[in-house]
């Protein structure tokens, strides 16, 4: 067995790169938590798989032994860069997760809901005037820019080029194409310092942005490194664009081989924020977050030792057998949904929960909305690591009969 010092036993337990059809991977992952709940495997530079729920969770938890400075993702960024709030432990981590995490406040959140209804019927269009299309890489990758554009306070032209640029990033990561990563990196940190320097001209208040609330932010009386502001804005470019597409691709595929579902949902709109809610455990899209340990740690018969990346495999743990009955079905109205760990848990929990939440509740409250069917039209293509679930989804959509000039309502400027 490969990787940093000595292994337990010879061979992988695991190849992540074995498959990326989501359902190996699933499957994978069931026989890691039957078998080998603490599992490893060489790829990527060598690493540690967590499948089950109680690992999972308790290692999300604890902060203090499953660090996030060494490793937070695997494959991790081949240039090693540090941003925080991700890539921070306390205290360090903690006054820009407190910036952060004012502007995400309920009524902030809830008040960009009319306006992101506008950004997803237009951004839908297209697809609905051709009949169809790839709802992953087209509505799926262009709608969850507006959700950031919105949340930034960026003006509206960046919208078009943050969906491009962060799906041409996301596609170099998973490649290791470490030419791409940064090309495509250092655009986004052009936006982010243009974004800083417009806010120290013209602050706003900081509830409502999160650059004015990260200037604004002090740690010991001290203002934030400049240089780590923008960092952290450059993540949050990114973070909102890596899941909806896979999450969206997912959903549409499973009620594109659901119909009664689909005419439910479309039926009945009240029914979609539990609906979400299930669908983020049974299609998380998150396999390869990572912690390393601060000391040597044994668990379940293996020794873990500081420095090697340990991976939280959220979307196996939203499948454990002994947590969530039925696992690999959609429930609607399960009692425990809430304990899912879609979004993690304890103190790098995602900071844009209310904001992912209302984005993909959006996306699929509009699409249900024009549409009186849609399904499959193609073969569907997985991700590859760091996430699971679908990446690319063909569908041919079935306009709402309601929806003659849909186009005419969305024509003024954003």
């Amino acid at each position: 067995m490969t990787g940093p010092g000595p292994r337990p036993s010879p061979g992988d337990d695991f190849d992540p790169a074995r498959s990326q059809a989501p359902e190996d991977v699933y499957a994978m992952y069931a026989r890691l938590r039957e078998r080998c709940p603490v599992a490893y495997s060489s790829a990527y530079g060598g690493h540690w798989a967590l499948s089950r729920y109680a690992d999972v969770r308790a290692a999300a938890s604890d902060a203090q032994t499953f660090i996030s400075s060494v490793r937070a993702v695997v494959p991790s960024d081949p240039r090693g860069l540090r941003r925080p709030p991700l890539n921070f432990d306390a205290p360090r981590h903690t006054p820009y997760r407190r910036a952060l995490d004012r502007t995400l406040q309920r009524q902030r959140v809830a008040g960009l809901e009319g306006r992101l209804g506008a950004h997803a019927a237009r951004e839908l269009e297209p697809m609905l005037a051709r009949g169809g299309g790839d709802v992953a890489q087209e509505y799926g990758a262009r709608f969850p820019a507006w959700v950031t554009v919105e949340w930034l306070n960026l003006a509206p032209d960046i919208a078009p080029v943050l969906a491009d640029r962060a799906t041409r990033w996301v596609n170099a990561w998973r490649e290791e194409d470490h030419a791409a990563v940064n090309e495509h990196s250092e655009h986004m940190y052009r936006i982010a310092r243009d974004l800083v320097a417009a806010r120290e001209r013209e602050p706003l208040p900081v509830g409502q942005d999160p650059a004015s609330s990260l200037l604004a932010e002090r740690h010991d009386g001290a203002p934030l490194d400049r240089e780590q502001i923008v960092g952290a804005l450059r993540q949050s470019l990114v973070v909102g664009m890596v899941a909806p597409p896979i999450l969206l691709g997912s959903i549409c595929a499973h009620l594109s081989a659901d119909p009664a579902l689909q005419r439910r949902l479309r039926s009945d709109p009240a029914l979609l924020p539990d609906a979400v809610e299930e669908f983020l455990r049974l299609y998380t899209p998150y396999r390869g977050f990572a912690r390393t340990v601060s000391h040597e740690q044994v668990l379940h018969g293996r020794t873990i030792r500081p420095g090697e990346p340990v991976t939280l495999s959220y979307a196996s743990a939203n499948r454990d057998e002994t947590v969530f009955d039925e696992p690999g079905t959609f429930r609607l109205g399960r009692s425990n949904i809430r304990e899912h760990l879609a979004f993690g848990r304890g103190r790098h929990r995602c900071a844009g929960m209310p904001l992912a939440r209302l984005g993909i509740r959006v996306a699929l409250r509009t699409l249900l909305t024009r549409t009186r069917h849609f399904e499959l039209a193609g073969e569907i293509e997985g991700a590859r690591m760091p996430e699971v679930g679908a990446v690319s989804v063909p569908l041919t959509l079935r306009r709402a009969a309601t929806e003659a000039h849909p186009a005419r309502e969305c024509a003024h400027e954003f």
